[in-house]
């Protein structure tokens, strides 16, 4: 039996290099650069206003006060999108807005609201404060300066990089291609949302929970039929699965059971298993193994132990084949509001709820079948074997599941 990091170094390290497309930035939300982006100009691309005001010199309204204005001859107003064709000189000013691209011969921006004007003057404005050089201006290139790396390849894009990158020109770039990754959920006792359960029958509520968890991870999940207990229809469903998608994912099947057909049906597809115990709880009976380059991850049929092994195994190497830079949860410090207690000898990873105040609540009753518990989660606290964690001690809590605090 492994241990966790045994497990995640050998799954790492089998996954493939990332294979690049491109595509159009609009469409890049949540996916892995492939390649470092460089910005092809200054941004701002030429001074401009940073609010609704005059273009001024500052020396001609280095004295001015509301006891004492200074006037100034108005040459003209410009909008945002338009440039003035004249230059600002001694006494003279612009009417501008925010964004419009500062006149020759001006250093500084007047704000409205320190300025007044008079129907009898209409040519004139009265400017009641001082303006230092470059005050309310905004410096070409003062953002972003041309040929600066604006995005290092492995990361994800978010709103934020969708943003500076259209604000620089850039209408494509290159990207690590999504995994698809195949569901296979395993059982005779199962039957999907919706139909009638007969005696001794459950619906099914892996595969929405894990085609949810590999959309968050960057990957296409693709939900295949429900399959018995039967050897030769879980040869078939893998056969299937492996021949249209890149990696697929198991739930139930993979344990001991005289109806566990999973590793068994992947060895007569010439399958190679490389481990299928992992000393961690819950999750131990895990499955990855390899078939023609591909992978296959064999998840327990309890919804959490699938959650857990899908969260510290699956989900760091699907982000590892986009990429990415990072591949292990968010985690942060919390303290323990109850003692988390472990009696075992494999790790524990414990569900809790994290509150705003960074306190860690254990998320209810811990067996693997608890479904309640799971959705009350939003972290995993590890708890090592034959341990117990006292109420007040601060933890590192893996960010995961429900809604984040």
């Amino acid at each position: 039996m492994l241990t966790y990091e045994e497990a995640l170094a050998r799954v790492l390290a089998a996954m493939p290099s990332p294979k690049a497309e491109r595509i159009s930035v609009a469409e890049a939300a949540g996916r892995f650069l492939a390649e470092a982006v460089a910005s092809p100009l200054d941004l701002p691309p030429f001074d401009n206003s940073a609010m609704d005001g005059y273009a001024v010199r500052a020396e001609d309204v280095a004295a001015a006060s509301a006891d004492r204005p200074v006037t100034l001859r108005v040459l003209g107003q410009v909008g945002a999108g338009e440039v003035f064709s004249g230059a600002v000189g001694a006494q003279t000013c612009v009417r501008l807005f925010t964004g419009t691209p500062l006149p020759r011969g001006a250093d500084a921006v007047v704000m409205q609201e320190d300025t007044r004007t008079t129907d009898a003057q209409p040519d004139e404005v009265q400017i009641l404060d001082r303006a230092r050089p470059w005050e309310n201006v905004r410096l070409r290139g003062e953002d972003v300066k041309s040929g600066k790396v604006i995005a290092l390849p492995g990361t994800r894009l978010g709103a934020g990089h969708l943003n500076l990158l259209a604000a620089v020109g850039t209408a494509s770039v290159r990207v690590a291609r999504r995994p698809c990754v195949a569901l296979v959920a395993t059982g005779s006792e199962l039957r999907p949302p919706g139909k009638p359960l007969a005696s001794g029958q459950i619906h099914e509520s892996n595969r929405p929970m894990l085609a949810a968890l590999l959309a968050e991870c960057g990957a296409e999940a693709r939900a295949f039929p429900l399959v018995p207990d039967s050897l030769t229809r879980t040869r078939g469903a893998l056969q299937r699965a492996f021949a249209e998608c890149d990696a697929v994912v198991t739930t139930g099947g993979a344990s001991v059971g005289k109806l566990d057909f999973v590793k068994a049906a992947f060895a007569e597809l010439g399958g190679s298993q490389e481990f299928w115990k992992v000393a961690i709880k819950p999750g131990k009976p895990f499955v990855f193994g390899t078939l023609a380059g591909k992978h296959l991850f064999g998840l327990p049929g309890n919804p959490v132990s699938a959650f857990v092994t899908f969260q510290l195994l699956v989900r760091p190497a699907l982000l590892r084949w986009q990429g990415a830079g990072e591949v292990g949860l968010p985690a942060h410090p919390g303290t323990l509001t109850e003692p988390l207690v472990n009696r075992g000898d494999r790790r524990h990873f414990v569900r809790v709820r994290v509150d705003a105040e960074g306190r860690v609540h254990s998320a209810g009753t811990q067996a693997s079948h608890m479904l309640h518990s799971l959705a009350a989660a939003n972290g995993l606290v590890e708890v090592p074997p034959e341990t117990t964690l006292p109420a007040g001690a601060t933890v590192r809590v893996m960010r995961c599941g429900g809604t984040l605090a």
